[in-house]
C-alpha cells in the first residue's frame, strides 16, 4: 500500500483536511462530526495548547490568551502575543496544521507525514516559503503547495469533461484572489490571476462591528473599542449577523450585559439589514470586480470567453457577490461545489494523484433547478409587472438549502397575500412551472410596504417547504411541496443520491475517534472546567444574590460531573457558568 499524503486547506477562517481512499476523496471529520476546524490557536490558564472550537470558545473570554485569522501575518517578519508569549505566524500556523494531522490520523489509524498544502494564488514567495515552514514545524514533509483556485478546479474538474475556461473567485476570511483557469484533458492550467492578501469576511466583519461601536457610542454614549474583551463579543455577534445574512433578510444582534456605564448594565440589541450590510461592503466588492477585470486581461480573455464562474470561500455566500458576477458575466455562478470545502477537496486530490492513487468523480448532491415566487416588478418594457420572477433557492445550490427573502405589501390596510412558488428560470413568473401556492390573512392594517418574508427549504429528499411570515407579528403559513426535484427531472439526481450515500457509508465505516481522542477530550474538559471554576470563584463577591447562587449550583454540578467523569455534565455546567461570567467580567 502506497504511503498516504493528506491534502489540508490552510484557512483564514477556518481549514480543513482531506483525504483519497479508493479513488474517492473526502474531507475528514473529526470525532465530533467536523469537518472545518477553527483557525484559533490558544493557550488555556494552565498552559495548555487549544485548537479549533476550544480556542475559538476562549477568545470571547480571553482574547488575549486566543489568536485568529494567523494567515493574515504569514510570511512577515514579525511575531504575534499569546497569553504574554511570542510566537512567530508560522508556529501558530504549525500548532493548526498539526492538530489536522491528528485529525487525519485517528481517522486513518496509521501515522501521517506527508502533505499538500494549499495557499492564496496572489501569496509571494516568502508567504509560500512561510507556510512550508508550518509544515515542516508540525512534523509533515510538504510535497507540494499548490494555488487555492487550482485545487478547487482540481474538484471541479474531476467530474467534468471537455475544454471549459473558468473563472475562480475565491473570497475567503481573510484573502481574496481571481483566476482564469483552462481545463482540457484532466490539465488545470491557471492562466492569469489577481488578488488582495489582506481582503476577506474579516474586512465584512469589522464594517459590521464598526456599525455596532457607532450603534452603543450613539445610544450609550460609551466607546466600547477600550475592552478587548467586549470587542472580541462584538465580533462574535457581528460574525454571527454575516452569516445569517446569507440567507436571511435581517439578522437580529443581542448581546445581554455587554458592558457597565456608571454600575448600569448595557445591552446590545439591533436589527442589521442585509440592505445595509451589502451597502456596507460594497466597497470591497466594488475591490474585488477590479481584480476580476485585470485577471481577464492578463489572461486575454473577455467575460463573454468565460464558460463558468466557480465560487470558493465562504464569504462567497454573501448573495451580492453572486449578484455582481451575473451582472458581468451573464451566467450564474456554480453553486454545486461546497466554498468551503472544495480546495481541501482539491488538495486531497492532489494529494492523492502525487501518492499515485486513481482519482474518480467527486459527486454531490444539488438540486437541478430554481425555485421562487412572484413580486411586482419591471422585466424589460418599462412598465411594472404583477408576475416578475424572483429566484430564492438557485439551481445548484447544495442539499439541503434554505433561503429566506424579504417582500413588502404593495397597497396599504393590505389584508392577505397570496404565495404562489415556481420552478424554472425566466424572469416572468408564468412562463415557469407553478408547484404551490397559499394565502396569508389577517396581516396588520397599515400602510404599504409591511415586511412579509418568505423562506424555502429544500431537503436531501427534494421536499420543499414554503413558508410566508409577516414579520411584525409573527403571522405566518405554510405548505410542504412533496418531490419537488423528483417531479421534474429524469432520474439523475436519485443517482446522485445513492452515489452520495455510499460515500457516506464507506465513512461511516472507519472509526472517527481514537482512545486517545476520547482521553485527550475528557483532560480538556477538566482542564477547561476547573479554569472556569477558579475564575467564577474570583468573581463570586461581585454577582448578585441571584447569580451567586446560580454559580454556586453550577460550580457543585461541574465537580460532579468531573468526579463521575460524565463529560457531557461537565459541559452543559461550563457552558451555563460561562454565560453567566460573560457579564460579570466585562
Amino acid at each position: 500500500m502506497s504511503e498516504i499524503i493528506i491534502g489540508i486547506d490552510l484557512g483564514t477562517t477556518n481549514s480543513e483536511v482531506a483525504i483519497v481512499e479508493n479513488g474517492t476523496v473526502t474531507v475528514i471529520a473529526d470525532g465530533e462530526g467536523r469537518k472545518m476546524l477553527p483557525s484559533f490557536v490558544g493557550i488555556g490558564e494552565n498552559g495548555e495548547i487549544l485548537v479549533g472550537e476550544p480556542a475559538r470558545n476562549q477568545y470571547v473570554l480571553y482574547p488575549e490568551r486566543t489568536i485568529k485569522s494567523i494567515k493574515r501575518h504569514m510570511g512577515e517578519d514579525s511575531h504575534v502575543v499569546m497569553a504574554g508569549k511570542h510566537f512567530s505566524p508560522q508556529e501558530i500556523s504549525a500548532v493548526i496544521l498539526k492538530q489536522l494531522k491528528a485529525v487525519a490520523e485517528g481517522y486513518a489509524n496509521k501515522p501521517v507525514h506527508k502533505a499538500v498544502i494549499t495557499v492564496p494564488a496572489y501569496f509571494s514567495d516568502a508567504q509560500r516559503q512561510a507556510t512550508r515552514e508550518a509544515g515542516e514545524i508540525a512534523g509533515l514533509e510538504v510535497v507540494r503547495i499548490i494555488n487555492e483556485p487550482t485545487a478547487a478546479a482540481l474538484a471541479y474538474e474531476a467530474r467534468h469533461e471537455g475544454r471549459k475556461r473558468i473563472l475562480v473567485y475565491d473570497l475567503g476570511g481573510g484573502t481574496f484572489d481571481v483566476s482564469v483557469v483552462s481545463i482540457e484533458d484532466g490539465v488545470v492550467e491557471v492562466l492569469s490571476s489577481h488578488g488582495n492578501n489582506k481582503l476577506g469576511g474579516d474586512d465584512f466583519d469589522a464594517k459590521i462591528v464598526q456599525h455596532i461601536v457607532s450603534h452603543i457610542h450613539e445610544q450609550h454614549g460609551i466607546d466600547i473599542g477600550e475592552s478587548r474583551q467586549v470587542m472580541a463579543r462584538v465580533n462574535r455577534a457581528a460574525e454571527s449577523a454575516k452569516r445569517t445574512l446569507s440567507d436571511q433578510p435581517f439578522a437580529r444582534i443581542d448581546e445581554e450585559y455587554l458592558i457597565e456605564k456608571e454600575g448600569t448594565p448595557v445591552h446590545l440589541s439591533m436589527e442589521l439589514s442585509r440592505y445595509e450590510y451589502e451597502a456596507m461592503i460594497a466597497e470591497y466588492v466594488d475591490e474585488t470586480l477590479e481584480a476580476v477585470h485585470i485577471a481577464l486581461s492578463g489572461a486575454n480573455l473577455t467575460a463573454s470567453d468565460i464558460d463558468e464562474i466557480l465560487l470558493v470561500g465562504g464569504s462567497t455566500r454573501t448573495p451580492v457577490v453572486g449578484e455582481r458576477l451575473f451582472e458581468k458575466f451573464g451566467i450564474e455562478p456554480l453553486r454545486n461545489i461546497d466554498p468551503d470545502l472544495c480546495v481541501a477537496m482539491g488538495a486531497g486530490i492532489q494529494a492523492g494523484m502525487i501518492a499515485g492513487e486513481s482519482v474518480s468523480a467527486v459527486l454531490v448532491d444539488v438540486t437541478p433547478y430554481t425555485y421562487g415566487t412572484n413580486a411586482i416588478g419591471d422585466i424589460g418594457d418599462g412598465d411594472f409587472y404583477p408576475f416578475k420572477y424572483v429566484p430564492i433557492i438557485r439551481k445548484n445550490s447544495p442539499l439541503p438549502v434554505s433561503k429566506t427573502e424579504a417582500f413588502y405589501t404593495a397597497v396599504d390596510g393590505q389584508e392577505a397575500v397570496e404565495v404562489k412558488v415556481f420552478q424554472g428560470e425566466d424572469e416572468d413568473a408564468l412562463n415557469n412551472i407553478e408547484i404551490g401556492e397559499f394565502l396569508v390573512k389577517g396581516l396588520r392594517n397599515v400602510p404599504a410596504g409591511n415586511v412579509i418574508t418568505i423562506k424555502l427549504e429544500l431537503d436531501l429528499n427534494g421536499i420543499l417547504h414554503v413558508s410566508a411570515r409577516e414579520k411584525e407579528t409573527g403571522l405566518e403559513k405554510s405548505i410542504t411541496i412533496n418531490n419537488a426535484i423528483g417531479r421534474f427531472q429524469d432520474g439523475k439526481m436519485d443517482e446522485a443520491k445513492a452515489r452520495v450515500s455510499a460515500l457516506f457509508g464507506q465513512a461511516a465505516g472507519h472509526p472517527m475517534e481514537t482512545q486517545a481522542d476520547s482521553e485527550a477530550d475528557g483532560h480538556h474538559a477538566q482542564v477547561k472546567a476547573r479554569a472556569l471554576i477558579e475564575k467564577a470563584q474570583t468573581l463570586l463577591e461581585k454577582a448578585s444574590d441571584e447569580d451567586r447562587e446560580d454559580m454556586i449550583d453550577f460550580i457543585e454540578q461541574i465537580k460532579d460531573g468531573l468526579a463521575g467523569k460524565d463529560f457531557d455534565a461537565v459541559e452543559a455546567a461550563t457552558n451555563r457558568l460561562a454565560d453567566i461570567l460573560y457579564y460579570l467580567d466585562a
